[in-house]
This record gives structure tokens, C-alpha cells and sequence, in this order.
């Protein structure tokens, strides 16, 4: 997916801190929350994306702990859903 369609997508999403699910071409899809920090824009401009994990959203809630998060490239996204 281009890193518009994405931004596009989580723009209303990431305002609502809705859990989505990341579908990709070659692996698992992946639950949880896209975040924005300070490199927003410049990963955004890359078509890369830090994302928390389900697992972790609890903890992220609580900490805001970058490190609880992964960086994923919007290349590799085939489809991006809402959680069920």
C-alpha cells in the first residue's frame, strides 16, 4: 500500500485509538493501534509505520514507551481492516 491510502485510512482511525489489523503478502496479519511521535512525518514520508501490538497496548497506555512499538513498511501491507 502507498503511505497515502494508509494515512488516509488511520487518520480517522488513529484519532479513536481503534485496534486495526495490518493484512501483509508474505506473513501473519498483526493486531494492535498505529502511534505518532516525533518522527511521524519523517517515517510517514519513508512508508514506514510505528505501530503497537495488541499485546503491548495496555502497557503503551500506561508508559508511552517507544520501545513497545514496531516499525512496519506500508510496502509490504496488502489490506488494513478493523479489529473484530
Amino acid at each position: 500500500m502507498t503511505n497515502d491510502q494508509i494515512e488516509k485510512y488511520i487518520d480517522t482511525k488513529v484519532k479513536r485509538e481503534n485496534p486495526v489489523n495490518i493484512h501483509f503478502k508474505d506473513r501473519q496479519p498483526v493486531s494492535g493501534i498505529f502511534i505518532q511521535l516525533a518522527d511521524f512525518r519523517e517515517l510517514k514520508s519513508k512508508n514506514l509505520w510505528r505501530f503497537v501490538s495488541s499485546r503491548n497496548i495496555e502497557e503503551w497506555n500506561k508508559t508511552h514507551d517507544h520501545n513497545l512499538s514496531r516499525i512496519f513498511n506500508g510496502i509490504s501491507f496488502t489490506r488494513i481492516s478493523d479489529e473484530k
